[in-house]
Order: structure tokens, then sequence, then C-alpha cells
């Protein structure tokens, strides 16, 4: 006897920005208490964020506390499910621990979909003008596996079978 299983969840980009809500939340707070962001800037990302998302074009979101040597001092990532199985959302948090340490910076690293990465440049600027970017994106080599930080599971944040899994490095 076989088991088989159908993910009859169909999510819209209302439900993708349900689900981001939590997410920013997160941010805002790590802006805030690291005191390294206005919010003014955190609309800016998560404007290009959600315009990434809404059209299946990342598979995470890191935000990183880096020294004055670019080091990396902890991070959190939101790693994008679009075949999830939750419906609801945790409650956003465990960023108490986020500080305002003197000489760091905030980063945010965002990993393409391939989908996002089977376009050629011209429709990436066009996506991006068209949608009007807030942020001028630029490629990285940081490695950002935070593979040198102890990792901890944290919220899920899900609408529709969308999902948002946070992860925390410290």
């Amino acid at each position: 006897m076989y088991n088989t299983r159908t993910n009859t969840n169909t999510y819209t980009v209302v439900d993708i920005r349900k689900t981001f809500e939590n997410c920013e939340a997160d941010i805002r707070t790590i802006a805030r208490r690291t005191g390294k962001w206005s919010m003014e800037y955190v609309d800016k990302i998560m404007h290009d964020i959600l315009k990434l998302a809404e059209n299946g074009y990342l598979n995470e979101v890191s935000i990183a506390l880096k020294d004055a040597n670019n080091h990396v001092k902890r991070a959190t990532k939101f790693a994008i499910s679009e075949n999830g199985t939750a419906n609801d959302s945790a409650r956003p948090g465990q960023n108490n621990d986020w500080e305002n340490i003197v000489n760091t910076h905030l980063s945010v690293y965002l990993s393409y979909s391939s989908k996002w990465h089977s376009l050629t440049d011209q429709q990436k600027k066009g996506f991006q003008t068209n949608n009007y970017f807030q942020i001028g994106w630029t490629t990285t080599s940081d490695d950002t596996s935070f593979s040198h930080l102890n990792s901890g599971a944290a919220q899920l944040y899900a609408n529709k079978g969308y999902e948002l899994q946070k992860t925390n490095f410290k």
C-alpha cells in the first residue's frame, strides 16, 4: 500500500505578503536593536524583497551583523518554500540578543531562485526598473552559510503553503 499526498495549497501575492509581514517585523526589530538601519531603509529593502518574492525569484533572505573586519557576529536567515504544508505563522521574535555593538554594521543577502537566474541581464534590469527597485543590489562572494556560527531553527512563517523558515545563527 502506498500513501500519496497532494498539496492543494494555492497561494496568491496577498499570501506571500502576509507571510513576509512577520519577516519584516523581525528585520525591523533587528534594525532597531542594532541601531544600524533606519526604518526608511528597511522599507526600501522590503519593497525589493517583496517584488522578488511575489514573482518567485527568491530562495533565501539573510541578515548579518558584521564587525569592522567583515566577520559575521550573528545572522538570521529566512528560507522560502513555495510548496510547504503550513497555513499559519508563529509570532515574530527571538531577536532580543541582537545588540548595538560598536564598529559593526548590518548586511542583507538575497539568494535568488533558478527562475531569476534563467533571466537575461536585460530582463533582470527591466524587472528592477519596472518594479521601482529601491536598492542597488550587487553580487558578493560572502559565505552566507554562516557555518562558523551555531544555528537554531526559529519561527515558521506561512500562509496557504507559502513558507519562510527562520534560522538564527550566533
